[in-house]
């Protein structure tokens, strides 16, 4: 089956991982399939693939075991602990403590078969009984494994306060045992332990303890949990910032699991990895793990390991646009399946795909019997949340729904909180009413949806979970806007997006599982909260708290496009600088809202009436017009229109009379345009302001320019490598620099990642502008995010880890980063976003760069003149990129904006 659409959907698909709208944090719960070693001998293990006892932290987003929470799981490789008789059997076979031992075993292993069914509310008061009978024997050993299986399955259910309870319970035991500990019981509470703490982003002391736990099973001769243990540092290295020794921590692990002999523990293992790497956003590498495992798998004819990666590699396909083969692959996920729950997992995917691709006559022909194939399904965690996923799918149709009456549907809805609350899976049962709600929105049954949507937001507070409280709050908000109320719907945005803050500093903030939701389930909070503040009339306060909020969804983007918290809030724009105005456009559905903001005075508002399409369609015709075939007459006009939504009104108030400096807060599809082309009918805005981007307030750090202690690392490759063109004027434009700023340059083939690495981070030098000379590509995808060096492509995480080494005090951060033969993804309208995200993690305070590719030669012209100029007195950076631009403007050859405009410094101005 292929899917076609129009192009508008390709960016879709990649913002969509396996959920729907709704489903940021349901489909957290959906792991790789947990597979856990049991050693009946020390040397031959015996892989259980459904063991509670957890190795190796798991990506949420590429999952669909039955063993889920949201944000541990397993995937390989966990000794478990072998019981501790220590009775003498037969003589005391019969006598009531080794009843009672008997008993404990009972429940520890009545608890793993729960956890297996996905049923974590009764495995966890399994293994609460477990834990009681071996502290009444006072059995040390069976009560701290008690506490830490009891700990993973609180984990499952996101309480995460009893859970640390539990396994802090368990570590005291083993400290004060009279008797000595097995190391292989150490190294698994001690990996449960280190798993609770990366979840509740405690990222350097689980890493700590994982290598502790490493030690532990190297005591034990454990290979395999030493592979589990070495993944997830790897991931907590992630977390932490070091891509570097995260990468190279991986890239070893690949080699030692190439040389395992035992296929199935190199099948298992290239699970976790390509888990991990997908992770750290390497997707071709995690391509190369999960295909690598699926060869294994076919080799050894293990069909429920074929579906399961199949699975996995169709969620890697949708991230890297691919969602044919997406589909290819949960087909055949499907036809391989060997349980039910398997089969209606992958179908719930395809059905969510043939929905975004707008083929909704595919997802009509499957939506009945994939109803009644989740009501045939065993209640569990697993067929819980493919319910709901299911559910958020259609809720995406436009009602009716032919062959599928909203009644049933309705019903189906109602049996799947029934059976959440029965399994005591209160998230579940809080995204499922979140779902009803939906449903009766989509009905317009108004009191009804909002009666609903309050009990999820109750069992959100009551959960505390930022992630459920937004949606739910949302959606209230929204009834009630639609109802007319709107102070409460004011009241139930805030809320919401009080909740999205709050998790920025949570492992949520960087959870690749909410992803796909940034437009869907978060930017609609931040845009519609301004609409309604932006009413009529607005106050000042609503003008400022509208600042505000768009400076939350910048923050948002760029967390979102990280996968982490980014920085954390700094000075305010307007306080930098007295001679600038910074400007906020906003794109509503019915109008152009233009805020300005100066130091010392009131904020302005402008508001332009014009259908967001039609303001789409403004934008897209200043982008062609800057192509240099277009003709003058119809060039200016274009960016004309552009000149008359953005500037005008504001120009004809004088609001720009005392400023020199624009800097523009960009939103939409206004960052593709370069604002210094934009032409008044005359002139061009660069003629008469210098220009400046910043990605928001809250991300600028404050750093006065002093150009005469411009100290540079120079670097360029003007050769032909890996596949990319030759730049014949680097060499003369590095040359160049260096000269005028006394750098050794690094030209070709000794521009690698260790000499950049070695001249930034040189002790001896004070290093604050950086000039990359190089092919790259910014991207609204993270690894399509680079820069080229000799030695290959320089993943963004990388270059940001490798220029913010040095960075202990202010005055060691890089002053200004030059990329000057970069451009932006192309067919990728939200391409700019990479830029923005390199010159934030950069930690450079100001970053300089080409939107589009252009002639080497004019790249080098400009630059040698902003050189120039930079070493001027009182001379700010954006000034001196304006006066390179302005030579360019009246030098022939160069005048026409496709050639000067694309270089943007994006940051501090001064």
């Amino acid at each position: 089956m292929m899917l076609s659409c129009p192009k508008k959907y390709s960016r879709r698909l990649s913002r969509w991982l396996s959920g729907g709208l709704g489903l940021v944090s349901l489909s957290m719960v959906l792991w790789l399939q947990p597979v856990v070693a049991q050693m009946s001998t020390p040397t031959k293990p015996n892989l259980d693939p459904t063991d509670p006892a957890i190795a190796v932290v798991q990506n949420p987003t590429l999952s669909q075991s039955s063993l889920s929470s949201r944000t541990a799981s397993a995937d390989a490789t966990l000794q478990i602990p072998v019981l501790t008789q220590d009775l003498s059997p037969p003589a005391l076979n019969r006598s009531p403590q080794a009843q009672a031992f008997a008993q404990g075993l009972a429940k520890l292993t009545e608890g793993r078969q729960f956890y297996r069914a996905g049923r974590f509310g009764e495995a966890i008061a399994a293994w609460q009984m477990a834990t009681q009978i071996y502290h009444d024997l006072e059995n040390t050993s069976n009560e701290a494994l008690s506490l830490s299986y009891l700990a993973l399955g609180q984990q499952a259910l996101n309480q995460w306060d009893t859970a640390k309870q539990s396994i802090d319970r368990s570590i005291q035991l083993l400290k004060t045992a009279n008797t000595k500990v097995e190391a292989r019981l150490w190294a698994q509470v001690l990996n449960t332990k280190a798993q609770l703490l990366l979840n509740t982003n405690q990222a350097d002391t689980a890493l700590e303890l994982w290598q502790q736990a490493q030690k532990y099973y190297e005591m034990a001769n454990d290979s395999i949990g030493q592979l589990g243990t070495q993944i997830n540092q790897a991931q907590a290295l992630q977390q932490l910032g070091f891509y570097r020794r995260a990468k190279q921590q991986l890239e070893a692990l690949m080699q030692t699991l190439a040389n395992n002999p035992n296929d199935q523990v190199k099948m298992v293992g290239l699970q976790s990895a390509g888990n991990a790497w997908y992770s750290a956003g390497y997707y071709q590498d995690a391509k190369t793990s999960f295909t690598l495992a699926l060869d294994l798998a076919r080799q050894r004819q293990d069909e429920v390991a074929q579906s399961t990666i199949l699975l996995n590699l169709g969620q890697l396909a949708v991230q890297m646009d691919e969602p044919n083969r997406a589909l290819e692959h949960w087909e055949a996920a499907e036809k391989l399946a060997q349980t039910p729950l398997q089969k209606v997992q992958a179908q719930v995917k395809q059905i969510r795909l043939m929905i975004e691709y707008d083929r909704q006559d595919l997802a009509l022909q499957l939506a009945p019997q994939l109803l009644q194939a989740h009501r045939n399904l065993p209640p569990s965690h697993a067929s819980l949340y493919s319910a709901v996923n299911f559910v958020a799918s259609l809720n995406r149709l436009t009602p009716p729904i032919p062959g599928l009456p909203t009644q049933d549907l309705q019903k189906f809805t109602e049996e799947t909180i029934q059976v959440a609350h029965q399994l005591r899976d209160t998230q579940a049962e809080a995204y499922a009413l979140n779902e009803l709600a939906r449903l009766y929105a989509n009905h317009q049954q108004w009191q009804d949806a909002a009666k609903i949507a309050q009990q999820a937001l109750t069992l959100a507070r009551q959960l505390n979970s930022p992630s459920l409280t937004s949606q739910s709050a949302w959606q209230l908000g929204l009834l009630h806007q639609k109802q007319g109320n709107r102070s409460k719907a004011i009241q139930f945005y805030e809320e919401a997006v009080q909740a999205l803050q709050s998790m920025r500093g949570d492992l949520v903030a960087m959870n690749p599982d909410i992803q796909f939701s940034l437009r869907e389930s978060v930017e609609p909070v931040y845009r519609q909260l301004i609409e309604l503040l932006l009413e009529e009339q607005p106050s000042q306060a609503a003008l400022q708290r509208s600042r505000e909020l768009i400076e939350a969804l910048k923050v948002a983007e760029l967390d979102n496009f990280f996968r982490e918290a980014c920085l954390e809030t700094v000075k305010q724009i307007d306080q930098l600088d007295p001679r600038a105005t910074v400007i906020y456009p906003m794109i509503l559905p019915d109008r152009l809202v233009v805020l300005l903001s100066q130091s010392g005075q009131p904020m302005r508002y402008y508001s332009v009436s014009k259908k967001q399409s039609e303001i789409d369609r403004t934008i897209t015709d200043a982008l062609a017009a800057l192509n240099p075939v277009t003709g003058k007459q119809a060039r200016i006009q274009a960016l004309q229109a552009l000149y008359d939504l953005l500037i005008r009104p504001a120009e004809t108030d004088q609001a720009f009379k005392n400023t020199d400096t624009l800097v523009f807060v960009l939103d939409g599809k206004f960052q593709n345009i370069p604002m210094a082309a934009l032409h008044d009918g005359k002139q061009y805005l660069i003629e008469k302001y210098a220009v400046a981007l910043s990605p928001g307030m809250q991300l600028l750090p404050s750093q006065k320019w002093s150009p005469q202690q411009l100290q540079a690392v120079v670097a360029g490759i003007s050769q032909s490598r890996n596949g990319f063109i030759p730049l014949p004027a680097v060499e003369q434009e590095v040359a160049s620099i260096a000269t005028a700023t006394g750098a050794a340059p690094l030209v070709n083939q000794n521009f690698t990642r260790q000499a950049l690495t070695d001249q930034v981070q040189d002790p001896e030098k004070s290093v604050n502008v950086v000039h990359l000379a190089t092919h790259g590509q910014f991207s609204s995808r993270l690894d399509e995010t680079f820069l080229l060096t000799w030695d290959g492509p320089l993943n963004i995480k990388e270059l940001s880890e490798l220029l913010k080494a040095r960075e202990g005090t202010t005055d060691q951060a890089i002053n200004l980063l030059v990329l000057s033969a970069c451009e932006t993804a192309a067919g990728d309208d939200r391409s700019v976003l990479g830029l923005a995200g390199l010159a934030v993690k950069s930690g450079a305070r100001s970053t300089v760069a080409s939107l589009w590719p252009v002639k080497d030669k004019v790249a080098s012209r400009l630059m040698k003149i902003f050189y120039q100029q930079l070493k001027q007195p009182q001379m700010t950076k954006a000034e001196a990129l304006r006066q390179a631009q302005l030579e360019l403007i009246r030098e022939t050859d160069f005048k026409h904006p496709f050639f000067w405009s694309s270089f943007v410094i994006v940051g501090h101005w001064q």
